[in-house]
């Protein structure tokens, strides 16, 4: 697991390079499903890299299940500390790292890094390396 997991940093690190110059401001602007329209589609892979960095920060267990489903009436991430900031934002998923508000993204460049992560979740969990809302994120 470790080994995936480094993995997984490496294409992180890899995306943002890439996207650094339409850098997140972290305005978390996105992170309000409901008025997006749109929400990131984790993998396995990223849910348990998610997961651990709640770990790292004191949460587990029960507590970060009830983070995944909480999501209020606005329909915003459940990752959301209560100061509106991102509890997990070094390990982010991809659709996090890849939405930016403003300006044209490098398409290709993100389509080929979104086929590294398709096959990296399909060596962590083969059965089912498919990702799903981050809402319903169970892993």
């Amino acid at each position: 697991m470790s080994a995936l997991l480094d993995e997984l940093r490496a294409l992180y690190a890899d995306v943002d390079a890439l996207m650094a110059p339409y850098s997140c401001d972290r305005s978390t602007d996105c992170c309000r499903f409901a008025v997006t329209g749109r929400e990131p589609y984790p993998t396995p892979i990223e849910r348990e890299a998610m997961v651990r960095a709640l770990a790292a920060r004191g949460v587990s267990g029960k507590r970060a299940r009830a983070l995944r489903t909480a999501t209020g009436p606005e329909r915003s991430c459940p990752w959301l500390d209560d100061s509106g900031g991102c509890r997990v934002y070094e390990a982010r998923p991809f659709g996090c790292r890849t939405y930016f508000c403003r300006g044209k993204v490098p398409r290709r460049e993100v389509q080929t890094l979104a086929r590294r992560l398709t096959e990296l979740a399909a060596k962590h969990a083969p059965r089912d390396p498919f990702p799903c809302p981050l809402t319903q994120a169970h892993s």
